[in-house]
């Protein structure tokens, strides 16, 4: 069975090849204002001034939304400013590439694809933008447009306070404060001819903490990833939609920290099976593994909406007549890839009889190379020393265990991958029990994000740790570049100083 994903997403640069979709997009996204687009020749300025501040999304090849900025020096503007002002008058005069801010020309969604979250991936990149460019902030001038339905009644700094307080629903607004912008002040007389804002708008700024002033030593740039592990309760859903519904809870929490990765625990759809629990116990994980092909559909969806990688734990799945211990890697730009199980425990094999998987490699997302290890697996090291040869930097472990012994065999043979492949490991597992369920009666769990033992990480190799048997979430940032200076400077060398000459760890190529 193959999975289909129905969109591909990608963000790109704008070129002048989409300037046409462009101009459509805006006329859409701004009516009814017939005359709000920007010009050809404008566009062009744009490009050749600053490329790396506009882009687009498109979805299956066509332009659903856009973002376009330029980098302003922003003592000359901060007190007051006018858009026609803070963009030379349409001419980005202004833009200077000594600037210290991120300024925000526009951003629209064309309606159609609205209610898709692409308005958060376009506020990332620039976030992202502007730490890679080492700038203070993001600043623009924020429309209000309900405002006019209140401009008889309240100031324009009343109506910001009650948006504030939830008291007044002003989307474009709201939408700016939810992505971690502060409002700094009223503009007034910001942009000429919108009535519906009263001509008002609202400084917003978001203020990179990463900022680091200029300085004549040399620096260098760290890759920083940033893990979200749910460990996830064990309960009774009525059915698969109030499942999924529980997943994107947490998808969305880990999501609003701005994680690269969720990490969901091996079997965390076991529940579905209590519906099944008058069947035979091989019987029902066959009918669960039934769903497996639409929650992978629904979580392809939650990535690209949501703008993280996911690793969907793990599932039951037929494939040529054989049941499988299976798991998928939801990319963010819409791709998938499956992974799966190799040793299967003698439980599985005995009352589920379950197969071992064949395929064992590395992933490539956009936060480097990946390893992925179903729970019983990470016990193997020949697994992970193959996949740390590959380039791995990250190893996921999702398992379940229902005693605190094989937990304890996960942790802890877990930890020893991190130490002796030089990467960081994070595991995560289910908590509670499913009293209906057969052979999935109790879980014990306590997700960890491990790193190697050396001076720059944590000297017990925990980076964080969540508290054993509760729900709960678990975001911990890694540093990639750490690891590369640990493989060339560290205390000791795991990887450097293997004895290839007497003995070496293969895969068998099938």
């Amino acid at each position: 069975m193959e999975t289909q994903v129905r969109e591909n997403i990608e963000l790109k640069f704008l070129s002048m090849d989409d300037y046409q979709e462009l101009k459509e997009g805006m006329l859409q996204a701004y009516a009814p204002m017939s005359d709000a687009y920007w010009k050809e020749d404008q566009i062009q300025t744009l490009l050749e001034k600053f490329p790396e501040g506009q882009v687009v999304i498109k979805i299956d090849g066509e332009l659903a939304g856009c973002a376009l900025s330029i980098i302003v020096d922003y003592k000359e503007f901060a007190n007051h400013h006018t858009y026609s002002e803070i963009t030379g008058n349409y001419t980005f005069s202004t833009h200077t590439s000594t600037g210290d801010i991120l300024y925000g020309i526009d951003v629209f969604i064309v309606p159609k694809f609205r209610g898709h979250r692409l308005g958060r991936r376009l506020y990332d990149y620039r976030k992202e933008l502007c730490e890679k460019l080492n700038l203070k902030g993001i600043a623009f001038g924020g429309r209000i447009p309900n405002y006019h339905k209140y401009a008889d009644e309240m100031s324009p700094k009343a109506y910001i306070e009650k948006v504030k307080r939830k008291e007044i629903n002003d989307p474009v607004l709201n939408f700016q404060l939810s992505n971690d912008f502060h409002a700094a002040k009223v503009l007034k007389g910001y942009l000429e001819g919108d009535k519906d804002s009263g001509e008002y708008a609202v400084l917003l700024e978001w203020d990179n903490i990463y900022y680091e002033k200029p300085s004549k030593q040399a620096t260098s740039k760290k890759k920083v990833v940033r893990l979200g592990l749910i460990q996830w309760q064990m309960r009774p859903y009525k059915n698969l939609e109030e499942l999924l519904q529980q997943a994107e809870y947490f998808i969305d929490a880990v999501s609003g920290y701005r994680s690269d990765f969720a990490l969901f625990p091996e079997f965390f759809n076991a529940p579905l099976m209590a519906e099944n629990n008058h069947l035979s116990e091989p019987e029902a994980i066959r009918e669960l593994a039934k769903h497996t092909h639409d929650i992978i559909q629904k979580f392809s969806e939650l990535s690209m909406s949501y703008n993280i990688n996911i690793i969907s734990g793990s599932m039951p799945e037929m494939k040529d007549g054989h049941l499988y211990n299976v798991g998928y890697l939801c990319r963010r730009d819409g791709t998938i890839d499956r992974y799966e199980k190799i040793h299967v425990t003698p439980d599985e094999a005995k009352i589920w009889g379950m197969q071992g998987g064949h395929s064992l490699k590395t992933f490539d997302t956009d936060c480097g190379k990946i390893g992925i290890l179903i729970c019983y697996d990470s016990e193997f090291p020949e697994l992970s020393r193959i996949l740390a040869a590959e380039g791995m930097d990250i190893l996921f472990v999702p398992f379940l265990t229902d005693t605190q012994n094989g937990y304890s065999r996960v942790r802890h043979c877990s930890q020893a991958r991190a130490i002796e492949n030089e990467c960081y490991v994070a595991i995560a597992g289910s908590v509670g029990n499913l009293p209906n369920v057969h052979n999935m009666d109790i879980q014990f769990a306590q997700s960890m994000v491990f790193t190697p033992c050396d001076f720059a990480f944590p000297t017990n190799g925990i980076k964080a740790e969540a508290i054993p048997n509760s729900e709960m979430i678990l975001i911990a940032d890694v540093d990639i570049d750490l690891l590369r200076e640990l493989n060339q400077f560290g205390s000791v060398k795991n990887l450097k100083d293997r004895r290839t000459d007497i003995y070496e760890v293969v895969k068998v190529a099938k």
